[in-house]
């Protein structure tokens, strides 16, 4: 029953509260459709908030319910449309109203994102998914293989921007089913005949856009997995920017169009000979810089005194041999001369001390007999021969007599 109320008698807030949080409990559980926006995990708690939005994007609910709750739903992506079972609960301390579910699920398109997300949770676990195992694409392929259906605008993108970008480039090109039941067998087979292809170099696999539901073939587990095991590498190029299968995830590189593919395995002719032409001109500039650079440094030891005139050190060395030379002489000549000098004085002092300059003064040297100088009377005897020595010659005399002079005299 509504409570009574008035300015003059109020009703306490505490038993209006009460009143709102029986009221609540009355409320029955309610299947709701929603979209799901957010997903708040609390570390250490075993309390999830959801964030529920309707459709339209008038309403949006906060919604508590437990990790077990959401882990059985799949659980649905931020954005999947989910079917939810809802519980009104009012807290009476706060005012705040919140509501708890109890079962989640997923809904139409919803459903499928949330498959999806589970395998995809399941490959990237095996390492299917890193980046340190895919492989770089050839700068320059000369067999490209192509995987896409046949007469299709992907397949006409391709070859279009591949041959305008490199017309030497050679498309071998597997068609296969891109949708339907048959689809992922006929991929898997055309991906396999190309990656056995010696002369292939890269893969590229091309659709158009689509839905969901038309693009489910390019994230089967068995497609993805077979393109983690090719040795060639592979471009996938499935629909428009916005479409993201799990092949994009798992090909060595990702291509937003086909077009973009082209982009991503051949090079603009026209720019990379732009870029040959700007590389051959740095080089021609570096090779004339150097050779300018060497030819100055050779400039530079050329007028190097020694270098301008290699004889002059040559000729300053021959001058002063010269000037040794005549020194040499000069001071040979002072010392033979006075050498001379010396020996001609030694030699008239030899001369006034010698025998014959005695005889030229007039004395004569007396030998006996025994061939001996005679200096006595006492060493001769009358009758013997004395050879008497003069300056010019001898003479050959004989003692007639003998006498002794006193002292003082003299016999001539």
């Amino acid at each position: 029953m509504p409570l009574e109320s008035s300015p003059e008698s109020p009703q306490p807030l505490r038993r209006v509260a009460q009143g709102v949080e029986r009221w609540v409990d009355r409320l029955g559980r309610i299947w709701v459709e929603a979209q799901l926006i957010q997903v708040n995990r609390r570390s250490g708690s075993n309390t999830i908030f959801l964030t529920l939005r309707d459709k339209l994007g008038e309403v949006s609910v906060s919604v508590i319910c437990t990790p077990q709750t959401l882990d059985a739903a799949g659980p649905p992506p931020e954005g999947a449309t989910v079917v939810a079972n809802l519980k009104p609960h009012y807290y009476m301390r706060s005012g705040r109203l919140s509501f708890h579910c109890d079962e989640l699920r997923t809904a139409g398109e919803g459903m499928l994102l949330a498959r999806l997300e589970q395998t995809k949770r399941l490959l990237q676990a095996e390492g299917l998914f890193d980046p340190r195992r895919k492989q770089r694409l050839p700068f320059l392929p000369e067999v490209i293989g192509l995987v896409t259906a046949a007469g299709s605008a992907a397949e006409r993108d391709v070859v279009h921007n591949v041959t305008r970008r490199w017309p030497g480039a050679t498309i071998r090109t597997e068609h296969a089913l891109v949708q339907g039941p048959q689809s992922v067998e006929q991929l898997i087979s055309a991906v396999g005949r190309l990656d056995g292809d010696p002369q292939v170099q890269v893969i590229i696999i091309a659709r158009g856009g689509g839905s969901l539901e038309d693009l489910l073939p390019f994230s089967d587990e068995a497609l993805v997995r077979a393109v983690f095991a090719c040795r060639t590498p592979v471009v996938s190029a499935i629909g428009h920017e916005v479409d993201s299968p799990i092949l994009d995830l798992v090909a060595d590189v990702r291509a937003s169009t086909p077009t973009d593919a082209a982009k991503h395995v051949v090079p603009e002719a026209g720019q990379e000979l732009r870029v040959i032409g700007e590389a051959r001109e740095r080089l021609r500039r570096a090779i004339r810089s150097g050779l300018r650079r060497e030819a100055d440094a050779l400039a530079g030891l050329r007028s190097r005194p020694v270098l301008a005139a290699p004889t002059t050190t040559v000729a300053i060395h021959a001058d002063q041999v010269d000037q040794l030379r005549e020194r040499a002489r000069r001071t040979v000549r002072r010392v033979v001369s006075n050498d001379e000098t010396a020996l001609t004085h030694l030699l008239a002092r030899v001369r006034a001390v010698s025998p014959q300059a005695t005889l030229e003064r007039g004395y004569a040297l007396v030998l006996g007999a025994d061939g001996h100088a005679v200096s006595s009377v006492d060493q001769v005897s009358p009758g013997d021969d004395l050879l008497i020595h003069v300056a010019d010659g001898q003479v050959t005399a004989g003692v007639h007599t003998t006498r002794t002079a006193a002292i003082g005299e003299h016999d001539d």
